[in-house]
């Protein structure tokens, strides 16, 4: 057999460094973020912040977040799964609840700041492409878009968040060519497609080719909305009165639920020194008691 010379040797592997942890999980795209997050050092303390847009199954998170050598500092949060506080209870992840979620984040962050009088953004929502102009007093607020390691094809729902956080006041750096009604050979966005999407266009024509086609999936795929009582015609106008209430009062709601009485164990409660002492008391006292009983009832079969 031919001699193989060892490529890594044990030089190699003392030197060896492994990546960050968020690296090696696949959470982070660094590359980006370095470059998201890098501040001018003539700006001292200054934060940068970033508009962070995430995705899961059942939910969409949107934050302002400014990174800091403790760790990232969060300025404002909102969430879809706050959205039926504000009137819509179904159809939580789609390209309009990413909007209205975008949009109470655009108009949470302002309030906090006292800048929501001063910058009200694009009331009614045309689909067409919208930039802050700067006020005599103050400057817009500022963030950049974060999108993590999602894929930025056009129409995707980040850009549905960004259209909302835009239209809610904020300044975000942005092109029209991700939005949802973007044209590639006219190199136009159409904003009759872009707000059929923001308010739901998509969904009800959907709605309306399955009770056409498949009443039976109809049933079964839009049961919740069915629940709820959305219909088709109407899912325009829920969206507007969400937009309006999201406006009227951004401000966190308070959970009602009430924290359990009693929390429920899953292992036993650690005893005390004396605890343990009276326990191993009882014990002996049991035992004992119940070898004097069977004592007594030898004598009696003996008698």
């Amino acid at each position: 057999m031919a001699f193989v010379k060892a490529q890594k040797s044990r030089s190699y592997f003392k030197r060896f460094q492994v990546k960050f942890k968020r690296r090696r999980q696949g959470k982070t795209d660094y590359r980006a973020r370095i470059r998201l997050i890098n501040q001018d050092k003539n700006k001292y303390n200054t934060p940068k912040y970033r508009y962070v847009v995430r995705f899961s199954n059942k939910d969409i998170v949107a934050q302002i977040v400014s990174a800091s050598i403790a760790g990232d500092m969060v300025l404002a949060s909102a969430y879809a799964h706050e959205l039926p506080n504000y009137g819509l209870k179904v159809g939580l992840t789609n390209y309009a609840a990413a909007y209205c979620t975008g949009l109470l984040l655009a108009r949470r962050v302002l309030k906090k700041l006292e800048m929501d009088d001063e910058y009200q953004g694009n009331v009614e929502a045309t689909g067409e492409d919208y930039s802050v102009e700067p006020a005599e007093s103050r400057r817009p607020f500022r963030a950049l878009l974060d999108v993590g390691l999602i894929r930025t094809t056009t129409g995707n729902r980040v850009f549905g968040a960004l259209k909302g956080a835009l239209d809610g006041g904020l300044d975000i750096p942005h092109s029209e060519k991700r939005f949802a009604g973007f044209n590639k050979d006219g190199k136009q966005l159409d904003a009759e497609v872009h707000r059929n999407y923001i308010y739901g266009g998509h969904v009800a024509s959907y709605m309306r080719t399955l009770i056409e086609d498949e009443p039976e999936k109809y049933q079964t795929h839009f049961s919740e909305y069915i629940k709820a009582g959305v219909e088709a015609d109407n899912i325009e106008e829920l969206y507007k009165k969400v937009h309006a209430a999201i406006r009227a009062d951004p401000t966190p709601k308070k959970s009602e639920k009430q924290p359990p009485k009693e929390h429920k164990r899953y292992n036993l409660k650690k005893l005390t020194y004396d605890e343990r002492k009276q326990k191993l008391i009882e014990r002996l006292n049991a035992l004992n008691a119940a070898a004097g009983g069977d004592d007594d009832d030898e004598d009696d079969d003996d008698e």
